[in-house]
């Protein structure tokens, strides 16, 4: 099988490797790669700040980035579900009617491309920690993803999965929610945090790096006892 991939914004500038280590898990199920270098953002961004022209610029110039009819990966359950869900507020009945829809159905989250495509929940991965895992905002409301991390997650060797008090509760991170409304959204991470922490976990897991990097912001500021890690990464793990 061949593949496209899409590497998010946050991937891109602030966690490479875990787009690396997607390929990296891709490739070893026997997953032929492709990656377009001429790609940039869906255009999420802009569509939440309410910036529709601008949204509808960036994901017309997506839609045309992946023009061919087969699967495409995304280690971000939020960008795609704003291709899943908001390409059609910009799309339809346009004059990439046709392309924005079969990019629609093309447009898969890493997690569930494996397990409900690949049918694979074993990729022979060791991570001997303890973990607790976060469910996004984006991957459970919009994307409509909550079993197929934790399926995985539980055949990885040695991993032992608590889950935490509220674990479907918004971090805070809400993209430019937490600038525009800063301590609303740090109290959100700590409370967050500190469920995580109740756990006992060395790790908090998620599908969604934007999740990740702001908790760990409020981790590294209070010098606590535990880090954050993306499930690609985990799945990469102990090879």
């Amino acid at each position: 099988m061949l593949v496209d991939i899409f590497i998010p914004c946050f991937i891109d500038q602030i966690y490479p490797q875990t787009g690396m280590n997607m390929v990296k898990v891709l490739e070893k199920l026997g997953v032929d790669v492709h990656y377009n270098g001429n790609q940039t953002c869906c255009g999420q961004m802009a569509f939440n700040s309410g910036f529709w022209d601008e949204a509808k610029e960036m994901g017309a110039k997506f839609i045309r980035d992946f023009p061919n009819d087969r699967p495409v990966i995304s280690p971000s359950a939020s960008c795609s579900g704003m291709v899943r869900n908001y390409y059609p507020w910009l799309f339809h009945n346009t004059g990439l009617h046709y392309e924005y829809k079969q990019l629609k159905k093309n447009m898969y989250e890493f997690t569930d491309f494996l397990v409900n495509v690949l049918k694979m929940d074993e990729v022979g991965a060791e991570f001997p920690h303890v973990v607790t895992y976060h469910d996004s905002c984006a991957a459970l409301r919009e994307y409509g993803l909550k079993d197929e991390p934790r399926q995985l997650l539980s055949k990885v060797r040695g991993l032992e999965l608590r889950e935490m008090k509220n674990n479907d509760v918004c971090c805070g991170f809400g993209g430019t929610f937490s600038v525009k409304f800063e301590p609303i959204s740090t109290a959100m991470a700590e409370q967050k945090v500190k469920f995580a922490l109740e756990t006992g976990a060395e790790y908090i897991v998620s599908t969604d790096s934007s999740c990740l990097i702001h908790q760990q912001a409020y981790i590294d500021k209070h010098h606590l006892p535990i880090k954050t890690i993306h499930v690609i990464d985990v799945l990469a793990s102990g090879w």
